[in-house]
């Protein structure tokens, strides 16, 4: 069975998701309109498409490495359900000390689509140990 991603445009300022390569794992976002995302502030970026995602699988909405590394953007509430059919927003945080702009265009997250299991939920009186058991933050070494 063959994979697609399907997507509509719910106006004439979205612009169709694109690969950066062949091999890319996601495909990049873009926005629908102009933003200011304040210092230590977020914003709900609209891309004005709908996706279809895949099914057995999820979206994960992920930063672009490039407005992280230079512009301290990260992505937030990065999550697209199979069943999700609104248009697609994207959180931008911006962890740096000046105003970022995005403009309509503007590159701005990647959608990568995962597999995902769908378990069945079960309440225990006890869960089974392990060897780690309790430890974590740091709790297996010093890095």
């Amino acid at each position: 069975m063959k994979n697609i991603l399907r997507f509509a445009r719910l106006s004439n300022n979205a612009k169709a998701p694109t690969k950066g390569s062949k091999l890319a794992a996601g495909f990049d976002l873009y926005s629908a309109y102009d933003y200011s995302v304040p210092p230590s502030g977020k914003v709900l970026v609209l891309t004005d498409l709908q996706v279809q995602i895949p099914e057995g699988h999820y979206g994960r909405v992920a930063p672009r490495s490039g407005l992280a590394v230079k512009h301290f953007i990260d992505v937030g509430a990065g999550v697209v359900d199979e069943d999700y059919r609104g248009n697609l927003g994207v959180v931008l945080f911006n962890f740096g000390s000046d105003v970022f702009e995005v403009k309509k265009g503007d590159r701005i997250a990647q959608l990568i689509c995962e597999k995902i299991c769908y378990p069945e939920l079960e309440e225990v009186e006890k869960l089974e140990d392990t060897e780690r058991g309790e430890g974590g933050f740091g709790s297996t070494g010093k890095n």
